[in-house]
């Protein structure tokens, strides 16, 4: 059995994403381990596994809806960057770089959705 999604180049620029994602939090404050290390993390993660879990459904539209749970962890994803970033656990600067990059997989994951057929 073949895995396509290892192959997808959003797949790949997911986990590079989740990396990041990891070594940024593994540097918020000791009290944030439950909260939003977990939170963010488990986000970040998502991402890349609802694109696994949708590669393999039996038609587009089921895929596209796993690539649509793939944009939303991004989405929460970023928000919790954003609130980490406003409670000082992140620099501004570490989040446009985050953000940036987000900015990317939502563009690839956009496009896989619209190549999709209804």
């Amino acid at each position: 059995m073949s895995f396509r999604f290892l192959e997808f180049p959003v797949y790949k620029e997911a986990k590079k994403f989740i990396k990041n994602v990891y070594t940024i939090s593994s540097k918020f404050p000791r009290e944030e381990q439950f909260g939003l290390t977990s939170q963010l993390r488990r986000a970040a993660v998502s991402i890349a596994l609802n694109l696994a879990e949708g590669s393999d459904r039996g038609s587009d539209n089921e895929f596209r809806h796993f690539v649509d749970l793939s944009i939303g962890s991004l989405n929460e994803t970023v928000a919790i960057l954003d609130i980490s970033k406003e409670n000082g656990f992140i620099s501004s600067k570490v989040y446009d770089i985050m953000l940036a990059q987000a900015e990317g997989i939502v563009k690839q994951l956009s496009g896989l959705r619209k190549t999709l057929k209804k």
